[in-house]
């Protein structure tokens, strides 16, 4: 069944969430596979881009502490904060940073960030490929 154009789930994304939370915890996926009770078959398949089930999508969620919603790109839904905002509120909170390193990661992210960006309306090639792909940097 194919899903409507107005919603749909970034699966690509959300995997890159958990394993960002997977590699900052500095565990195994088969440390998540026990800690979650998700197969280590289901994670598999969702390092190649499948979708994952309600259970292993509610179970995920929780255990990494983020929202799948924010991985559900709804017509007219309202965008919310900026990203480096929020990017930079996570740093400030993250108990293993102290101040001058939530700093020195927030220039390092908005340099970044305002060098890679597109203009608005542009379109964005590769915009839905997996974070796997190739990483082109601008000449």
């Amino acid at each position: 069944m194919a899903v409507p154009a107005e919603k749909s789930f970034d699966a690509n994304a959300f995997y890159a969430a958990i394993a960002s939370t997977v590699l900052a915890r500095g565990i195994t996926w088969k440390q998540v596979s026990e800690e979650t009770g998700i197969s280590a078959t289901t994670l598999t398949r969702m390092a190649q881009g499948r979708r994952p089930d309600a259970g292993s999508l509610a179970a995920l969620s929780a255990w990494a502490g983020i929202n799948p919603g924010d991985y559900v790109d709804l017509k007219g839904k309202s965008a919310g904060a900026e990203p480096l905002a929020r990017i930079s509120t996570l740093l400030r909170a993250d108990p293993r940073l102290g101040p001058d390193a939530a700093t020195a990661l927030e220039a390092m992210l908005q340099t970044a960030y305002e060098r890679m960006k597109s203009p608005p309306g542009a379109d964005l090639p590769g915009a839905t490929k997996s974070v796997k792909g190739n990483a082109k940097g601008k000449g």
